[in-house]
C-alpha cells in the first residue's frame, strides 16, 4: 500500500517558478522504481509531465516542459520534486503524482497509485 501527498502548488505570475513535492509513505519500494507527475485541466485528459526512476537514474520529460521543468528525488527516495521554471499560463492545472512498481508504468494513466493533486495557477 502506498499513500501519495502532493504539496507546493499555488498562484504565480508568468515567468515565475514553483516547486511541487510528492511525499510517499507506506511501501516505498514503488517510489524507488517509478514516480511520475501528471497535469489535468478542465475538459482535457490527464497528461504526463515528467517521471523518474532513481535506481536507474532515468528521467522522462514531456516535450512541452523540456528545458523548463526538472524532476528529482531526495536521498531517501521517498519524496519526488518537480521544479517548474519559466511558467506559462498553459502550465496551469491540477498536478498529480503517481507511482507504480515498474518503470515506466508511472508515466501512464493506468498507474497503480495516485495522490489527490495540487493546484497550479499561472497569471499572465
Amino acid at each position: 500500500q502506498v499513500q501519495l501527498v502532493e504539496s507546493g502548488g499555488g498562484s504565480v505570475q508568468a515567468g515565475g517558478s514553483l516547486r511541487l513535492s510528492c511525499a510517499a509513505s507506506g511501501d516505498t519500494y514503488y517510489s524507488r522504481n517509478c514516480m511520475g507527475w501528471f497535469r489535468q485541466t478542465p475538459g482535457k485528459e490527464r497528461e504526463v509531465v515528467a517521471g523518474i526512476n532513481s535506481r536507474g537514474r532515468t528521467t522522462y520529460y514531456a516535450d512541452f516542459v523540456k528545458g523548463r521543468f526538472t524532476i528529482s528525488q531526495d536521498n531517501a527516495e521517498n519524496t519526488v520534486y518537480l521544479q517548474m521554471n519559466s511558467l506559462k499560463p498553459a502550465d496551469a492545472g491540477m498536478y498529480y503524482c503517481a507511482t507504480d512498481p515498474r518503470w515506466p508504468n508511472c508515466l501512464r494513466t493506468e498507474s497503480l497509485y495516485w495522490g489527490q493533486g495540487t493546484q497550479v495557477t499561472v497569471s499572465s
